[in-house]
């Protein structure tokens, strides 16, 4: 804990420094918006730290006693949770951070990822007072739930950089070839079929929805297909399924969801019976206040409610013709949404898992609602 003075100052440095970053590409108030963000996002996570019980503090406490040649193996050859472990080793062991300082380390990931997401907002969205006046953004950014599960210690928080950082790499990609393999060769050893997901979604906006040239296309769908083709080994064998069949992806969802079901975590749901528009709509709503238990699930609610408000208005407003015009950043994080929902929705039957899981793909979904908002405004003041 004494160490706690040194580390947690450091961390905060850190973050400022990062987001001194894009002080240039900012406005004044996007910039200092960005500020009140990371300190929002550290309180979560002290919150999370205190508060919220969890698998976090495994993966802060085992690798306390790994040895060097167990960080190596885990680094090298392991993938999900040793991966994960092997990974947090220099900080919970060579460091000897405590659990506090190392949820606040990882909540900076987790902000470092909400940032690039951040960037992609302020770089694609035009209009932001959107709704009688109000600013959208960056007022949806400081939803909670979207922070609360970007700032534990385990996988989300660096997958949820991961996938930050792919969105934003992606806008320049031959400018940003460093971030794009630190995202994908963090993505493939902690999750890999969300890497596979990043390559269908992205793959497929930049084929069929992308401005460049023949070439630009042939040539990057070639990578994407090839690429997912390379991993898909990896993504059969994290999930445990022997062949790559619909029977195979069937029988899997059945075992989630069986799986899931059981769970004793007091949100627990049986989708199993569920029609496939409920298990989606489950999946990107839920829980809302009949589902509520605790403290969590009721803010959780008041989240969901906000964002089915406002997604049910932006369905109102030809979301097709603004997907088509949407830049290739926001269709890739859509197709992203739409694949992630299809496996997920019909897997997941738990409520906190559910919530974790769909924390991947909301800054997408938060994103595309901003912008038919603001492409409706555009068109109409073109009319004008």
């Amino acid at each position: 804990m004494a160490l706690d003075f040194i580390y947690i100052p450091l961390i905060i440095a850190l973050g400022m420094a990062f987001i001194g970053l894009f002080k240039k590409e900012l406005k004044p108030s996007n910039y200092q918006a960005l500020q009140y963000l990371f300190f929002f996002h550290l309180l979560i996570g002290a919150y999370y730290c205190f508060f919220i019980p969890g698998d976090a503090i495994g993966y802060w406490r085992v690798p306390k006693n790994y040895s060097f040649e167990t960080f190596t193996e885990g680094i090298f050859n392991g993938e999900g949770t040793a991966f994960m472990m092997a990974l947090n080793f220099p900080f919970t062991n060579l460091l000897g951070m405590s659990y506090l300082s190392n949820t606040l380390l990882y909540s900076l990931f987790g902000f470092m990822g909400m940032t690039y997401f951040y960037m992609v907002a302020v770089k694609t969205i035009p209009y932001t007072r959107l709704i009688n006046g109000y600013a959208l953004f960056p007022l949806l950014f400081f939803l909670p739930n979207l922070h609360i599960w970007s700032v534990a210690v385990g996988k989300d928080s660096i997958l949820f950089m991961c996938i930050g950082m792919f969105a934003y790499g992606v806008m320049q990609p031959f400018k940003r070839i460093p971030l794009l393999a630190i995202s994908l060769l963090l993505a493939l050893a902690i999750r890999p079929h969300m890497l596979l997901f990043l390559f269908v979604g992205f793959g497929m906006a930049y084929v069929f929805g992308g401005k460049v040239s023949g070439f630009q296309r042939i040539l990057f769908s070639v990578i994407m297909i090839g690429a997912g083709i390379a991993i898909l080994p990896s993504v059969m064998e994290y999930a445990k399924i022997e062949e790559a069949s619909v029977e195979g992806f069937q029988e899997f969802s059945e075992y989630k969801v069986g799986v899931l079901s059981r769970s004793h975590t007091g949100s627990a749901i049986d989708i199993s019976s569920y029609p496939f528009p409920l298990k989606v709509l489950t999946f990107w709503f839920r829980p809302l206040f009949f589902d509520v238990h605790n403290v969590n699930t009721l803010l959780a609610s008041v989240e969901n409610l906000v964002i089915l408000v406002l997604f049910i208005k932006a369905m109102m407003l030809k979301p097709l013709r603004a997907f088509k015009a949407a830049p290739f950043v926001i269709k890739g994080l859509v197709i992203f949404l739409i694949v992630g929902t299809l496996a997920f929705s019909q897997s997941l039957g738990n409520l906190g898992i559910m919530i974790r899981m769909r924390n991947m793909f909301l800054p997408g979904m938060i994103i595309f609602i901003l912008w038919v908002f603001s492409y409706h405004y555009q068109t109409r003041k073109a009319k004008r």
